[in-house]
């Protein structure tokens, strides 16, 4: 409307208010603006996005109607206002293994900084857009630091740029350093388990050899008394 340079990642124009078309990075899910030909985070080229009214769920945030946003071959419910997208769990994991498939198949050897928990002023749970209940905050991969709301019974919801960041983090090979920090983990439990399972078995055997001795000292006391007993 008044020409200023803005990001896509803003919603509104800074200077004139003006709402900004966006639409959503087929391949990094990342905002950019409507009509780019290439995106601004990950360079692949644009195709086209459908938008069509989704009146059966609300946004958890907003409390406003969804749209269903048609992105290549997946489908996403997204809210218009927050930008925060609605998948459900067999779309979520389609999306997280076929860019962990591309990343293996390139070779990618992305290089991404630690990541940074971003924490809110304050703490919110959200119910979910399908069932009403409150979704359980989780940490994707356990070591991400992109924390999602997620409703085990129905889908995730990824608040704005929350998914373009968790499929930089997949492409990184987040997941494979997920997994072998779950190995890592579950290991020293078995180490641990082991541990205190020869701890407890020679705890026994202790027992069962001072028994022993108490017996033997007990037998020995007794025939005493009883030669003594004999003497007399």
């Amino acid at each position: 409307m008044c020409g200023a340079s803005e990001s896509s990642l803003d919603s509104k124009c800074s200077h004139c208010g003006a709402v900004l078309a966006t639409v959503a990075c087929p391949s990094c899910f990342g905002m950019v603006f409507q009509g780019s030909e290439f995106c601004s985070h990950c360079g692949s080229k644009i195709e086209g996005v459908d938008l069509q009214a989704m009146a059966r769920c609300q946004c958890p945030r907003c409390h406003v109607q969804l749209q269903l946003a048609t992105i290549g071959q997946t489908q996403l419910a997204e809210c218009a206002s927050c930008h925060g997208l609605w998948v459900d769990h067999e779309t979520a994991n389609r999306i997280y293994a076929e860019k962990e498939k591309q990343c293996a198949v390139m070779g990618m050897t992305l290089e991404s900084s630690e990541p940074q928990e971003e924490v809110p002023d304050s703490i919110r749970y959200l119910f979910c857009p399908m069932c009403k209940e409150l979704m359980n905050r989780v940490n994707f991969a356990q070591c991400s630091g992109i924390i999602v709301d997620v409703c085990k019974a129905h889908g995730t919801w990824f608040d704005k740029d929350e998914l373009r960041r968790i499929v930089e983090f997949i492409r990184s090979g987040g997941l494979d350093k997920s997994r072998q920090m779950e190995m890592l983990k579950l290991a020293s439990q078995r180490r641990a388990l082991a541990l205190e399972q020869n701890s407890h078995s020679q705890a026994l055997l202790d027992a069962n050899s001072r028994n022993e001795t108490f017996y033997w000292v007990d037998l020995g006391v007794n025939l005493a008394e009883l030669i003594i007993s004999l003497l007399k």
